[in-house]
Protein backbone atom coordinates (compact mmCIF):
# COMPACT_ATOMS: atom_id res chain seq x y z
CA UNK A 1 0.00 0.00 0.00
CA UNK A 2 1.51 3.30 -0.95
CA UNK A 3 1.94 5.80 1.22
CA UNK A 4 -0.86 8.32 0.08
CA UNK A 5 -3.25 5.65 0.33
CA UNK A 6 -2.02 5.05 4.20
CA UNK A 7 -2.89 8.86 4.51
CA UNK A 8 -5.81 9.13 3.35
CA UNK A 9 -7.23 5.88 5.52
CA UNK A 10 -5.61 7.69 8.04
CA UNK A 11 -7.49 11.24 7.73
CA UNK A 12 -10.86 9.50 7.09
CA UNK A 13 -10.35 6.71 9.93
CA UNK A 14 -9.51 10.24 12.14
CA UNK A 15 -11.97 11.05 15.54
CA UNK A 16 -13.22 14.14 14.43
CA UNK A 17 -13.87 17.00 16.99
CA UNK A 18 -17.12 18.34 17.61
CA UNK A 19 -17.24 21.78 17.89
CA UNK A 20 -17.69 23.63 21.60
CA UNK A 21 -20.54 26.07 21.20
CA UNK A 22 -20.48 28.73 23.59
CA UNK A 23 -22.79 30.31 25.69
CA UNK A 24 -24.22 29.60 29.25
CA UNK A 25 -24.38 25.94 30.35
CA UNK A 26 -28.58 25.50 31.00
CA UNK A 27 -27.95 24.91 35.23
CA UNK A 28 -26.99 28.85 35.10
CA UNK A 29 -30.40 29.92 33.38
CA UNK A 30 -32.47 27.87 36.27
CA UNK A 31 -32.61 30.90 38.31
CA UNK A 32 -34.08 33.55 35.70
CA UNK A 33 -36.37 30.63 34.41
CA UNK A 34 -37.23 30.45 37.98
CA UNK A 35 -37.86 33.98 38.30
CA UNK A 36 -39.57 34.11 35.01
CA UNK A 37 -42.51 32.11 36.01
CA UNK A 38 -42.84 33.91 39.11
CA UNK A 39 -43.50 37.05 36.48
CA UNK A 40 -45.83 35.37 34.78
CA UNK A 41 -47.83 34.18 38.38
CA UNK A 42 -48.00 38.08 38.84
CA UNK A 43 -49.28 38.76 35.70
CA UNK A 44 -51.75 36.18 35.75
CA UNK A 45 -53.18 37.51 39.16
CA UNK A 46 -54.06 40.89 37.62
CA UNK A 47 -55.59 38.73 34.60
CA UNK A 48 -57.43 36.80 37.70
CA UNK A 49 -58.25 40.20 39.62
CA UNK A 50 -59.75 41.42 35.89
CA UNK A 51 -62.05 38.79 35.47
CA UNK A 52 -63.41 38.67 39.37
CA UNK A 53 -61.73 35.88 39.96
CA UNK A 54 -60.15 37.00 43.14
CA UNK A 55 -59.03 33.59 44.86
CA UNK A 56 -57.46 32.67 41.85
CA UNK A 57 -55.46 35.76 41.85
CA UNK A 58 -54.64 35.80 45.24
CA UNK A 59 -53.15 32.03 44.80
CA UNK A 60 -51.04 33.61 41.92
CA UNK A 61 -49.53 35.62 43.76
CA UNK A 62 -48.75 33.13 46.62
CA UNK A 63 -47.12 30.59 43.91
CA UNK A 64 -45.01 34.10 43.16
CA UNK A 65 -43.79 34.41 46.64
CA UNK A 66 -42.76 30.71 46.71
CA UNK A 67 -41.39 30.92 43.56
CA UNK A 68 -39.29 34.46 44.53
CA UNK A 69 -38.13 32.31 47.58
CA UNK A 70 -36.43 29.66 45.44
CA UNK A 71 -34.93 31.63 42.84
CA UNK A 72 -32.41 33.53 44.62
CA UNK A 73 -31.09 30.33 46.98
CA UNK A 74 -30.81 28.04 43.70
CA UNK A 75 -28.56 30.85 41.86
CA UNK A 76 -26.66 30.48 45.07
CA UNK A 77 -26.20 26.70 45.06
CA UNK A 78 -25.71 26.68 41.35
CA UNK A 79 -23.35 29.56 41.05
CA UNK A 80 -25.43 31.10 39.00
CA UNK A 81 -25.22 34.57 40.37
CA UNK A 82 -25.21 37.74 37.79
CA UNK A 83 -25.82 40.74 38.12
CA UNK A 84 -28.17 40.16 35.07
CA UNK A 85 -30.30 38.06 37.47
CA UNK A 86 -30.63 40.25 40.37
CA UNK A 87 -32.26 43.40 38.09
CA UNK A 88 -34.28 40.93 36.71
CA UNK A 89 -35.67 39.29 39.56
CA UNK A 90 -35.92 43.06 41.17
CA UNK A 91 -38.25 43.87 38.56
CA UNK A 92 -40.46 40.89 39.06
CA UNK A 93 -41.15 41.66 42.62
CA UNK A 94 -41.94 45.24 41.76
CA UNK A 95 -45.03 43.83 39.10
CA UNK A 96 -45.43 40.53 41.69
CA UNK A 97 -45.24 42.06 44.97
CA UNK A 98 -45.89 45.97 44.30
CA UNK A 99 -47.99 46.72 41.43
CA UNK A 100 -50.37 42.78 41.21
CA UNK A 101 -51.29 43.14 44.81
CA UNK A 102 -52.58 46.83 45.19
CA UNK A 103 -54.20 46.32 41.65
CA UNK A 104 -56.23 43.61 42.93
CA UNK A 105 -56.89 45.25 46.36
CA UNK A 106 -57.85 48.13 44.06
CA UNK A 107 -60.38 46.07 41.85
CA UNK A 108 -61.93 44.45 44.84
CA UNK A 109 -62.67 47.31 47.16
CA UNK A 110 -61.23 50.55 46.68
CA UNK A 111 -62.61 51.27 43.02
CA UNK A 112 -65.94 52.18 44.48
CA UNK A 113 -63.86 54.92 46.10
CA UNK A 114 -62.43 55.96 42.57
CA UNK A 115 -59.50 58.42 42.67
CA UNK A 116 -59.19 58.46 46.25
CA UNK A 117 -59.39 55.24 46.29
CA UNK A 118 -56.49 54.56 44.18
CA UNK A 119 -53.85 57.10 46.46
CA UNK A 120 -53.16 54.37 48.55
CA UNK A 121 -52.68 51.92 45.75
CA UNK A 122 -50.33 54.31 43.97
CA UNK A 123 -48.39 55.11 47.46
CA UNK A 124 -48.29 51.65 47.76
CA UNK A 125 -46.60 50.81 44.39
CA UNK A 126 -44.30 54.15 44.77
CA UNK A 127 -43.12 52.71 48.15
CA UNK A 128 -42.24 49.31 47.13
CA UNK A 129 -40.35 50.92 44.18
CA UNK A 130 -38.46 52.23 46.86
CA UNK A 131 -37.74 49.73 48.48
CA UNK A 132 -36.41 47.61 45.96
CA UNK A 133 -34.05 50.24 44.84
CA UNK A 134 -33.01 51.01 47.97
CA UNK A 135 -32.23 46.91 48.58
CA UNK A 136 -29.98 47.07 45.19
CA UNK A 137 -28.01 50.07 45.95
CA UNK A 138 -27.69 48.80 49.61
CA UNK A 139 -25.29 45.33 47.55
CA UNK A 140 -22.72 47.73 46.10
CA UNK A 141 -22.74 49.97 49.21
CA UNK A 142 -20.05 49.28 52.21
CA UNK A 143 -20.56 45.87 53.97
CA UNK A 144 -23.04 46.06 56.77
CA UNK A 145 -21.79 44.59 60.42
CA UNK A 146 -22.21 40.80 60.67
CA UNK A 147 -25.04 40.91 62.97
CA UNK A 148 -27.17 42.78 60.51
CA UNK A 149 -26.72 39.94 57.79
CA UNK A 150 -29.63 38.56 59.48
CA UNK A 151 -31.85 41.54 59.33
CA UNK A 152 -33.93 43.08 56.19
CA UNK A 153 -34.52 47.15 56.64
CA UNK A 154 -37.94 47.16 56.25
CA UNK A 155 -40.83 44.52 55.60
CA UNK A 156 -39.49 42.50 52.58
CA UNK A 157 -41.59 42.88 49.51
CA UNK A 158 -42.92 39.79 49.22
CA UNK A 159 -44.07 39.85 52.70
CA UNK A 160 -45.20 43.28 52.18
CA UNK A 161 -47.83 41.64 49.55
CA UNK A 162 -49.09 38.91 51.48
CA UNK A 163 -50.02 42.08 54.40
CA UNK A 164 -51.31 44.07 51.30
CA UNK A 165 -53.76 41.12 50.61
CA UNK A 166 -54.63 40.52 54.51
CA UNK A 167 -57.77 42.06 53.56
CA UNK A 168 -58.44 39.67 50.95
CA UNK A 169 -57.58 36.75 52.63
CA UNK A 170 -60.19 37.32 55.89
CA UNK A 171 -62.54 38.73 53.04
CA UNK A 172 -62.41 35.19 50.91
CA UNK A 173 -62.23 32.99 54.69
CA UNK A 174 -65.64 35.05 55.78
CA UNK A 175 -67.33 34.27 52.13
CA UNK A 176 -66.25 30.48 52.72
CA UNK A 177 -67.87 30.49 55.66
CA UNK A 178 -71.36 32.68 54.97
CA UNK A 179 -70.17 35.31 57.29
CA UNK A 180 -71.50 38.35 55.44
CA UNK A 181 -70.95 40.82 58.09
CA UNK A 182 -66.94 39.69 58.37
CA UNK A 183 -66.72 40.09 54.12
CA UNK A 184 -68.67 43.76 54.37
CA UNK A 185 -65.98 44.07 57.20
CA UNK A 186 -63.14 42.83 55.09
CA UNK A 187 -64.21 44.36 52.03
CA UNK A 188 -64.51 48.36 53.46
CA UNK A 189 -62.74 50.39 51.19
CA UNK A 190 -61.36 52.58 54.27
CA UNK A 191 -59.98 49.34 56.45
CA UNK A 192 -58.06 48.42 52.99
CA UNK A 193 -56.97 51.61 52.06
CA UNK A 194 -55.27 51.51 55.81
CA UNK A 195 -53.65 48.16 55.06
CA UNK A 196 -52.31 49.40 52.07
CA UNK A 197 -50.63 52.24 53.46
CA UNK A 198 -49.34 51.15 56.71
CA UNK A 199 -47.79 48.26 54.46
CA UNK A 200 -45.82 50.75 52.12
CA UNK A 201 -44.95 52.72 55.53
CA UNK A 202 -43.83 49.26 56.93
CA UNK A 203 -41.63 48.84 53.58
CA UNK A 204 -39.73 51.70 53.29
CA UNK A 205 -38.88 52.12 57.02
CA UNK A 206 -35.23 51.17 58.43
CA UNK A 207 -37.09 48.47 60.87
CA UNK A 208 -34.84 45.64 61.26
CA UNK A 209 -37.27 42.39 60.13
CA UNK A 210 -35.97 38.98 60.52
CA UNK A 211 -34.55 37.51 57.24
CA UNK A 212 -34.50 33.64 58.32
CA UNK A 213 -32.00 33.30 55.87
CA UNK A 214 -29.12 32.17 58.54
CA UNK A 215 -31.64 32.10 61.28
CA UNK A 216 -30.60 29.89 63.52
CA UNK A 217 -32.85 27.59 65.78
CA UNK A 218 -31.55 26.22 69.50
CA UNK A 219 -31.74 22.65 69.67
CA UNK A 220 -34.46 22.41 72.30
CA UNK A 221 -36.70 24.88 69.92
CA UNK A 222 -36.14 21.87 66.82
CA UNK A 223 -38.99 19.66 67.77
CA UNK A 224 -41.70 22.47 68.50
CA UNK A 225 -40.93 24.36 65.44
CA UNK A 226 -41.11 21.03 63.12
CA UNK A 227 -44.91 20.43 65.01
CA UNK A 228 -45.22 23.98 64.46
CA UNK A 229 -44.74 23.53 60.82
CA UNK A 230 -46.73 20.57 60.24
CA UNK A 231 -49.96 22.12 62.30
CA UNK A 232 -49.45 25.20 59.90
CA UNK A 233 -48.99 23.08 56.76
CA UNK A 234 -52.02 20.86 58.02
CA UNK A 235 -54.34 24.50 58.69
CA UNK A 236 -53.54 25.42 55.31
CA UNK A 237 -54.27 22.53 53.38
CA UNK A 238 -57.36 22.36 55.15
CA UNK A 239 -58.55 26.07 55.28
CA UNK A 240 -55.75 27.99 53.43
CA UNK A 241 -57.46 31.69 53.68
CA UNK A 242 -57.58 31.46 57.01
CA UNK A 243 -54.11 30.14 57.54
CA UNK A 244 -52.59 32.84 55.42
CA UNK A 245 -54.53 35.68 57.01
CA UNK A 246 -53.24 34.50 60.36
CA UNK A 247 -49.81 34.62 58.85
CA UNK A 248 -49.98 37.76 58.33
CA UNK A 249 -51.03 38.43 62.01
CA UNK A 250 -48.28 36.48 63.21
CA UNK A 251 -45.98 38.25 60.91
CA UNK A 252 -46.66 41.56 62.07
CA UNK A 253 -46.70 40.17 66.09
CA UNK A 254 -43.06 39.18 65.23
CA UNK A 255 -41.74 42.96 64.26
CA UNK A 256 -41.63 43.93 67.78
CA UNK A 257 -39.74 40.91 68.88
CA UNK A 258 -37.21 41.23 65.50
CA UNK A 259 -36.35 45.18 66.73
CA UNK A 260 -35.38 43.73 70.13
CA UNK A 261 -33.19 40.83 68.69
CA UNK A 262 -31.42 43.49 66.20
CA UNK A 263 -30.77 45.99 69.57
CA UNK A 264 -29.51 43.16 71.53
CA UNK A 265 -27.18 42.15 68.98
CA UNK A 266 -25.66 45.34 68.18
CA UNK A 267 -25.12 46.40 71.75
CA UNK A 268 -23.17 43.13 71.70
CA UNK A 269 -21.02 43.84 68.96
CA UNK A 270 -20.67 47.09 70.38
CA UNK A 271 -19.14 45.84 73.98
CA UNK A 272 -17.26 43.06 72.41
CA UNK A 273 -15.66 46.70 70.02
CA UNK A 274 -15.56 48.13 73.72
CA UNK A 275 -14.95 46.09 76.15
CA UNK A 276 -13.86 49.05 78.81
CA UNK A 277 -17.36 50.72 77.92
CA UNK A 278 -19.06 48.73 80.69
CA UNK A 279 -16.71 50.30 83.38
CA UNK A 280 -17.82 53.99 82.76
CA UNK A 281 -20.93 55.39 84.36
Amino acid sequence: MSDSSVHRLRTRFRPRHRPRFKGQSFNRLIPNIMTLLGLCAGLTAMRFALEGRFGSAAVAIVVAGCIDGLDGRLARLLKAVSRFGAEFDSLADFLCFGVAPAFIIYLWSLQSLRGYGFAPCLMFAVCMALRLARFNAAMDGAPSPAYAYNFFTGVPAPAGAGLALFPLFLGLEAKALGWSWLLTAAQFPLLCAVVLAGTALLSISTLPVWSFKNFKVPSQYVLPVLLGVGTFTAVLVADPWAALAGMGLLYVGMLPFSVRSFRRLRREAEGARRPGAEAWP
